[in-house]
């Protein structure tokens, strides 16, 4: 692709741009940990994205969409819409880059998210979930002051970022030895990972978690068209995975690459979140364990060398001790 055609905000997501956001992202950041994982008898290889410098995996395509942009593009600043790891993903990235950065972030989403993305910079604007639409906010920020729209799940340049993850996955195995097919279980909340993980490893099985409630990636494969979330007010502690509904950028990879999927459910989750503390001595946010809950609770079956995201680590300490102390 042409310059002009890897810069158009048009574009369609590529292995060709995961393979450049990859170049881009390893000149600033070590690869995370791959660790092996034993559950009955079988390894499960997790990818921990909470140890990421803003604990969660959006760093990726936040870094890849803001260093694109312009001189001009940088000078009008960005928006982004987040309940709090992309939004600490674009301040971090807007920091280090000299950009100003505001973000649309529910009153709802967990405070520590709310307060780390004031510490990196950015101003914050809160708004009322459910009952108010963030993109529509946005949208108006961006028509009064001229700054890039950076959309958590729905731009190329984000896509592309999230599958960098995928492209570390398959390096580190082959470093250990391991060739062959690979499965790769994701969190899944707008289909930004999801999606940039299909494109990444494009041989690899492809399947995706999200929280009972929120899955309209799910239904919207099952009806072969895109379906809203059919009750916003729906309680889930995966704050990280509450997107409305996914957009056609998204849709048009996950439509062809996912192989199976699985509706966790919180116990489902506050299992997960607890394996990863007992036997990793790590900790990961709910949302950041819906893919290993899958796993865990026989939702998905494995076909082949099993790959599992553990997509992020920011829980506020009230949130993580009711779920891990088993209260969920």
């Amino acid at each position: 692709m042409t310059e002009q055609e890897l810069r158009d905000p048009e574009r369609k997501p590529s292995r060709e741009g995961v393979l450049r956001a990859m170049a881009k992202v390893a000149e600033i950041l070590p690869p995370t940990p791959l660790l092996p994982l034993e559950i009955d008898g079988r390894t499960l290889w997790c990818k921990a994205e909470m140890l990421q410098p803003i604990g969660a995996f959006k760093i990726r395509g936040a870094w890849h969409r803001l260093s694109d942009l312009s001189d001009e593009e940088r000078s009008r600043g960005v928006v982004a819409v987040s309940s709090g790891n992309h939004a600490q993903g674009v301040a971090w990235a807007a920091r280090r880059l000299g950009i100003a950065a505001t973000i649309v972030m529910p009153e709802n989403a967990p405070r520590a998210k709310i307060e780390a993305t004031r510490a990196l910079g950015a101003n914050v604007v809160l708004y009322q979930r459910p009952g108010q639409d963030r993109d529509e906010i946005a949208k108006g920020i961006v028509a009064d002051t001229g700054a890039t729209m950076v959309h958590p799940f729905g731009d190329p340049w984000v896509i592309e970022g999230q599958g960098t993850a995928g492209i570390e996955a398959e390096a580190q195995l082959r470093e250990r030895g391991i060739e062959g097919a690979l499965h790769i279980i994701a969190c899944c909340g707008g289909g930004g990972l999801s999606a940039g993980l299909g494109l990444a490893c494009p041989d690899a099985t492809l399947s995706i978690a999200e929280p009972e409630g929120w899955d309209d990636v799910i239904r919207s494969l099952a009806a072969g068209e895109i379906q809203g979330v059919e009750d916003q007010a729906h309680p889930t502690p995966c704050d990280a995975l509450q997107t409305p509904r996914t957009f056609p950028i998204n849709f048009d990879v996950l439509k062809r690459r996912v192989h199976s999927s699985a509706v966790v459910t919180p116990a489902d989750v506050a299992a997960a979140m607890r394996l990863v503390f007992e036997k990793l001595h790590l900790v990961v946010e709910p949302g950041g364990a819906a893919a290993l809950a899958a796993v865990l609770a026989g939702k998905i079956d494995l076909v082949a060398t099993p790959v599992v995201t553990l997509s992020g680590g920011n829980a506020d300490w009230d949130t993580y001790q009711r779920m891990v102390g088993g209260a969920a």
